[in-house]
């Protein structure tokens, strides 16, 4: 008997509110009865208490996880006031699912009976069916609406379902049992010979908007992201067991310069010999699917983790003296596109081993073909070279800001494809996910041979407090209607300058450098010299890849994440225009001279002896050119000791400012031209800190 197709993620717009409701209830309805029809597999009460492996927690936690997080949702989105159970809930909140292979968890929990977690969900799934018939649904459904959150936890139980069969794959034999409606295919034989595929070369884009969508989208997959291909040859099958043998019988395994060091310490802490669902018994190999261990269906996809794609991709480039690797996300993109694929359809079968319409595991690696590929979506995951990275345009949504975010450390990376059992958004062209490169999927791998590097987007959020407060006083948002900082100085500069030529400029103390991009809207070329690394990093950062990430503290462990680009501040014409260098105010090297402008920004009441700089910087500015000196004259002596003090103190009995000491420094020099003018600044510290200062801004035209 042929199963009924498990439902489609749905639309999110429609022309008939009711059909909708109903759509998005039956949605919900037979997720749930799919989900709990997995935990039938377990044999007995102890199989759920019992952890399959060391780095998760037993099943029993994720049978209650996915009705918690429904719970969870909802509380924060104000859908309900009132929790059902707030221990359960407390102790169902976070899985244990992010660790490295060392990681060994010893917490202890009381955990409920397995009666207590079905009546915890059956109590959820009335609340949520109730919000389902009676609250108010204005198509389409976008990432604000109400209903948002509904399909989150309907595709969050969709992940856990695959994630759950993983470690019902790994649950020993004796707590698992066959189940007639999760079947696996049962046909197998000796695998095809693989071969390679000539790619043209092409341009793949990437573009999800919260504004115009289909589908449910998790944060990573909203954004834009296009790019270049060049040609490159593909396997034309997923790596079958049968073609993975060799490599097992080279003792691959063992060979230390096939893996990387992250997977050759895996490796050695496992020793693991072999794929984890292999089985040999005696002279005869074996593979161990959810609930039954068969004989060794060759033709099928190897299951592995990305370290043993990896060794496998050097020791087939070793033996054939190619370039052989795994592919980038972008290139499986364009294996996508070249196969012309599309979409899982609503109401026919999918055209791959895909949304369990199929079968309850993977299959021939030659049973479906896309073009001249096969397998380019579905049967297992696939392992791309490419750790998991924001698209330009990413943001979190405020219901689930942990979802990716945690992901950007570079030691995730993106699987793509789906398997057999990825259904909803996971079966999606535009999803993304990501594991840690040690962990277990269904997940094979395809091979790519190809000249060109697999590159390494950057998914790197700055964290360091100080920084992430200069990169948004620079680049971030406007605070109690006070203008931005170094924007507004360079406005100024510019003014001041008027007709004369604007052919090069120093900002001097650029920090992260946004006064520095600003002048080059009018100069030809501008320099920005700071004492720190870090902070010239931010600006070198934004000119070399046009986009700047970092996080903001909240409160307490609270934060935000942020995105700015050069494109969206309206500066991508003048990266050309500026370079960065690291260097000392008191100790400029020769080169830095001959400018029409020197910006010194909140500088002089920071250097070890200002009066060094004031009194050869004449030699750097062309004849008629301008000194723009803005300080808050914060004078302290972990910075300047008080003897180099510019002003701030008493002379003779009176007072002697700041401005006093310029002028007396720089009067043989310059002349100051206007008014001295305070200009306000804020910087944000946390969500309810902040700083807001006066600095002066004084003008110098050079005469001598």
């Amino acid at each position: 008997m042929v199963q009924p197709l498990f439902q489609r993620t749905p639309l999110l717009d429609s022309s008939d509110i009711n059909l909708k409701r109903s759509e998005i209830r039956n949605y919900f309805h037979t997720t749930l009865d799919r989900y709990e029809e997995l935990f039938e597999m377990l044999r007995n009460d102890q199989a759920y208490y019992k952890k399959p492996i060391s780095l998760r927690h037993p099943l029993i936690f994720y049978l209650g996880h996915t009705a918690t997080f429904f719970v969870n949702k909802l509380i924060l989105a104000g859908l309900i006031s009132e929790r059902i159970n707030p221990k359960l809930e407390s102790i169902f909140a976070v899985g244990v699912d992010e660790m490295s292979w060392d990681d060994l968890d010893s917490t202890h929990y009381d955990w409920p009976t397995v009666e207590e977690v079905r009546s915890y969900r059956k109590t959820m799934r009335n609340i949520v069916d109730k919000l389902i018939s009676d609250m108010p649904l204005v198509l389409p459904i976008t990432w604000e609406s109400s209903w948002w959150p509904i399909l989150m936890g309907i595709e969050h139980e969709r992940i856990h379902l695959e994630t759950s069969s993983v470690l019902i794959r790994q649950h020993a034999l004796e707590f698992v049992q066959p189940h007639p409606n999760w079947q696996p295919c049962r046909h197998s034989g000796n695998a095809p010979h693989n071969e390679l595929i000539n790619v043209t070369a092409g341009t793949i884009t990437i573009s999800k908007s919260r504004t115009d969508q289909q589908h449910y989208g998790w944060d990573n997959e909203y954004g834009l992201h296009t790019a270049d291909i060049p040609a490159f040859q593909a396997s034309k099958y997923l790596v079958s067991n049968e073609e993975f043998l060799p490599f097992v019988e080279a003792n691959g395994y063992r060979t230390a310069s096939y893996w990387q060091e992250e997977g050759r310490s895996w490796q050695k802490f496992t020793q693991a010999e072999h794929p984890t669902f292999w089985v040999k018994k005696g002279d005869t190999w074996y593979l161990r699917l959810m609930t039954e261990e068969v004989p060794m269906p060759w033709n099928w996809p190897v299951e592995v983790n990305y370290h043993e794609a990896k060794a496998f991709c050097n020791w087939k480039a070793a033996i054939s003296q190619q370039p052989v690797r795994l592919p980038t996300e972008d290139e499986w993109y364009r294996l996508y596109d070249v196969a012309q694929l599309f979409e899982v359809p609503l109401h026919e079968r999918a055209r791959g081993n895909l949304h369990l319409d199929y079968y309850a595991s993977s299959c021939p690696v030659s049973e479906f073909a896309h073009g001249e590929f096969f397998d380019i979506a579905g049967n297992v995951w696939q392992w791309t070279e490419t750790p998991t990275y924001p698209f330009t345009g990413f943001d979190v949504h405020p219901l689930y800001d942990d979802f990716t975010t945690p992901t950007f450390d570079n030691q995730h990376n993106l699987i793509k494809g789906g398997s057999w059992i990825s259904c909803g958004n996971e079966s999606l062209r535009s999803s993304r996910y990501a594991f840690r490169r040690h962990f277990f999927q269904h997940a094979g791998f395809r091979y790519v041979v190809s000249d060109a590097p697999a590159t390494q987007p950057s998914s790197h959020y700055e964290t360091d407090k100080l920084l992430s407060e200069y990169a948004e006083f620079h680049y971030g948002d406007t605070y109690f209607d006070v203008p931005n900082f170094p924007k507004a100085l360079a406005e100024i500069a510019i003014t001041a300058m008027g007709n004369r030529p604007k052919r090069t400029a120093l900002d001097l103390g650029c920090a992260s450098g946004r006064s520095t991009f600003e002048l080059a809207r009018n100069f030809d070329h501008v320099t920005g010299i700071d004492f720190s690394a870090r902070f010239i990093g931010q600006g070198v950062q934004l000119a070399q890849q046009g986009i700047l990430r970092y996080t903001l503290i909240d409160e307490g462990e609270l934060i935000s994440y942020k995105e700015r680009t050069l494109s969206s501040l309206g500066l991508d014409h003048i990266k050309d225009h500026v370079e960065f260098f690291q260097g000392d105010a008191c100790n400029l090297k020769p080169i830095f001279t001959g400018y029409d402008l020197i910006l010194a920004a909140n500088l002089i009441d920071r250097l070890y002896d200002p009066a060094k700089l004031l009194t050869s910087i004449h030699t750097r500015i062309n004849s008629g050119g301008l000194l723009m000196i803005t300080s808050p004259y914060t004078w302290l002596t972990e910075h300047t000791k008080k003897e180099s003090w510019v002003g701030g103190f008493k002379r003779d009995g009176e007072n002697f400012t700041t401005l006093d000491g310029l002028k007396e420094i720089l009067g043989k020099h310059f002349r100051l031209i206007q008014e001295p003018v305070a200009v306000p600044f804020v910087i944000r510290e946390t969500k309810r800190k902040f700083q807001h200062t006066l600095s002066e801004v004084t003008i110098w035209e050079k005469i001598s």
